[in-house]
């Protein structure tokens, strides 16, 4: 049990430090709005552009920050409830967990320091859709889609072992007629 509170630990840990510290990166050598190219021939479909965002994805409610805070800390007090009931044979689990607590507490940390979420990370498709996201954002993301990953590789393993229902070959009782 200590080997896997270990493994959260350090992935949390991990998400946590490379997401902090690549918005620190961020609001000390660019200003709100400032826009760098870093791969020129990629842009504008991906170009590092400082925001803040004070709501959900996409700027959604952006007067519930901190509502936003309350659940992001009951999500990961739920995730770490329940990461001791994850099976052994579900590393898919173990990770997506440790993602999504690093990326909430990253962002909900954000919230706590700033007042705002630091987003920097903008991926355009011209005439579809404009993204500003962050790393903590991503291991969110991440994390739910390998819970998916995990939870379908289940549900598969468990119609493999279940039997397939045998068709019912009898023909029905007709009721009596007066």
């Amino acid at each position: 049990m200590l080997r896997r509170w270990l493994r959260l630990i350090i992935i949390v840990g991990l998400v946590l430090a490379v997401d902090q510290v690549t918005k620190r990166l961020i609001v000390d050598n660019l200003i709100l709005g400032e826009t760098r190219r870093i791969i020129p021939f990629l842009s504008p479909l991906f170009q590092i552009v400082r925001s803040h965002n004070t709501g959900a994805s996409f700027g959604l409610l952006p007067w519930a920050g901190d509502l936003f805070t309350i659940i992001a800390l009951i999500v990961v007090c739920i995730l770490v409830y329940m990461y001791p009931r994850i099976p052994d044979s579900k590393p898919l689990a173990w990770l997506a967990t440790g993602l999504i607590v690093g990326g909430a507490l990253g962002n909900a940390l954000d919230r706590l320091s700033y007042g705002y979420v630091v987003d920097f990370i903008n991926y355009q498709i011209p005439g579809v859709i404009s993204n500003v996201s962050n790393l903590a954002d991503h291991a969110i993301v991440i994390g739910v889609i390998l819970f998916f990953i995990s939870s379908w590789r289940d549900e598969r393993a468990n119609a493999e072992k279940t039997p397939p229902l045998q068709p019912n070959t009898e023909t029905p009782q007709q009721p009596p007629t007066q």
